[in-house]
């Protein structure tokens, strides 16, 4: 059989949001879809470098869609930017002095978009944005909320992995938790939301499991009985 290409995301799913800490039995059951000749690419709101460096010292795939698909990572030095960021940060400087709380979140630097701490009201903020034709988009990863350029997501920037890959629908299983992954969901041939994932999120993947984060992803994996994969 093809080996498949598994679409996963990090916070939520294979890490907790809260101290960002790695379930260590997923990322071993990851590691061992790589021993059975699949590949495993992280797809996170994080810095593409930031999961670049997962994969290596994880034993996983070395490739890596950061920023909500703003930019592909598959070497040291090696980055695909698909996002703009002068664009985002535009965006930034104007919501900041309609919403007094919007604040940049403390993270490793970004090279396509901006990322802001969840402490104001996401619709009001897309509102905004929206009616002063800012060529931007606003969303919540459930880590952080992210101004990324119109029409990234993660869908869009793992599409430049399928490419690399000359894979199709079939060939892809992603593994998720927040609205950031219901792009790529639909990307795939096969998606599972995990237990912490709203349940609006929940309702666009082919599949729900109880498990949250590291739990759910072994759950998904075994729900998606991998012995057809092997």
């Amino acid at each position: 059989m093809k080996p498949k290409i598994f679409a996963v995301d990090i916070d939520g799913t294979i890490t907790d949001n809260k101290g960002g800490r790695v379930d260590l039995d997923a990322l071993a059951a990851l590691r061992y879809l790589v021993k059975l000749g699949h590949k495993v690419i992280y797809v996170t709101g994080r810095s593409s470098i930031e999961a670049y460096v997962l994969s290596v010292f994880g034993g996983t795939t070395r490739i890596a869609v950061g920023e909500n698909g703003g930019i592909v990572t598959s070497g040291p030095n090696e980055h695909n930017l698909i996002g703009n960021k002068r664009e985002c940060l535009k965006a930034f400087e104007f919501l900041k002095t309609k919403i007094p709380e919007v604040v940049e979140k403390p993270v490793f630097p970004r090279m396509t978009e901006v990322v802001l701490e969840r402490n104001f009201d996401l619709n009001l903020g897309k509102k905004i944005l929206a009616e002063n034709n800012f060529d931007v988009q606003l969303s919540d990863s459930q880590y952080a909320y992210h101004i990324n350029s119109k029409g990234v997501n993660k869908a869009n920037g793992f599409l430049e992995v399928m490419k690399m890959f000359s894979a199709d629908k079939d060939d892809i299983i992603s593994i998720g938790d927040s609205e950031t992954d219901v792009p790529l969901f639909k990307l795939s041939g096969t998606s599972v939301a995990l237990g912490n994932a709203p349940d609006y999120v929940r309702a666009e993947a082919t599949l729900a499991v109880k498990g949250h984060a590291g739990d759910g992803v072994i759950e998904a994996l075994e729900s998606i009985e991998l012995k057809l994969l092997v």
